[in-house]
């Protein structure tokens, strides 16, 4: 392997970490990533550190500027609702483009992941089932420039999320759950639009959701609600 190939692949494989931290928590929004620090703890130079922030900033997970560096992207309730506004109308088409394609292996990996979730308490342990949960459901498509984009709007909300998924866990995550069933029994039977129908619903409830409750993520509640 030469050795712009190696800078590369390191480079991936730092991006790679980062990003675990950051969609695990451990890295939370506005958190600055100083290169040298990162190079000397992963006993690296700086150069594929450099690109390796390059590749999160066009992922969205971190913020690239030339006098401030690079730091871990905060963004606004009012980013939060139009990521989810979009994901209501672009991933209905992504589970579409992949029902058709899903394979009863897939459906059985969908049914395991729906146990998990139902038993699940834990929002850390939560969150990786649950995206594993759509991501199978999605896996089958034949149009990556759109998983791309909402793979990406999935990553830059999930601060958001854990938020909303660990409130609604504490309540017993009831409607949550049942939303899961609805969009799997849909998929297993291969309905497409009511799978998207469903899709959409779940979608939805989250945003507004998150908006009732924005106080868990630095904003004003807009309204109180006894379960969402």
């Amino acid at each position: 392997m030469k050795q712009g190939e190696q800078s590369g692949v390191v480079s991936e494989r730092v991006a790679d970490l980062l990003a675990e931290r950051i969609l695990s928590g451990a890295l939370k929004p506005g958190t600055r990533i100083k290169q040298d620090e990162l190079a000397a703890e992963l006993n690296i130079s700086r150069i594929p550190v450099r690109d390796a922030l390059r590749i999160l900033d066009t992922r969205g997970l971190i913020t690239l500027r030339a006098k401030f560096g690079a730091r871990v992207s905060a963004v606004t309730v009012r980013d939060m609702e139009m990521s989810y506004r979009i994901r209501e109308q672009l991933e209905p088409m992504l589970l579409a483009e992949s029902i058709p394609n899903l394979t009863d292996t897939d459906i059985e990996e969908m049914r395991e992941m729906l146990n998990a979730l139902a038993e699940v308490t834990d929002v850390e342990a939560f969150l990786p089932l649950d995206r594993q949960f759509h991501w199978i459901a999605y896996r089958r498509h034949e149009v990556p420039q759109l998983a791309q984009i909402v793979e990406r709007l999935w990553d830059t909300t999930q601060s958001y999320r854990r938020a909303y998924a660990k409130l609604s866990l504490k309540n017993g995550g009831k409607v949550m759950r049942a939303e899961q069933a609805m969009i799997f029994s849909a998929v297993e039977r291969r309905e497409v639009e009511m799978a998207q129908a469903a899709l959409v619903l779940h979608i939805r409830r989250t945003r507004v959701g998150l908006a009732n409750y924005g106080y868990l993520i630095g904003a004003d509640p807009v309204i109180r609600t006894s379960e969402f």
